[in-house]
């Protein structure tokens, strides 16, 4: 059974735009992301520190982001961005 992904905007300390992701993502709520992502105008911090799974569909959600979307990220899905490449796209934080 899947966990449901939820989506929360916010700013952070210093006024940048916010999202933070708690769930997984896959190809049933990819979508949503990216509809996130993109209600975003600018650069946004896409903290993933509380993702347990991200699929191919969430990685191609965040290529055609990677220049605009900074990461905040676990160990757990280290592997995975560094493996597809995103982490040498983007920034990303935790690693």
């Amino acid at each position: 059974m899947t966990t449901p992904l939820t989506l929360t905007p916010g700013r952070r300390p210093d006024g940048s735009a916010l999202l933070t992701a708690v769930g997984e993502i896959d190809m049933t709520n990819a979508e949503a992301l990216c509809e996130a992502l993109d209600a975003t105008h600018g650069p946004v911090v896409l903290d993933l520190t509380g993702v347990e799974y991200l699929d191919s569909a969430g990685l191609n959600v965040l290529f055609a982001r990677a220049d605009r979307v900074e990461l905040v990220a676990t160990a757990l899905l280290a592997p995975v961005l560094s493996i597809s490449g995103l982490a040498d796209l983007t920034t990303v934080h935790g690693l």
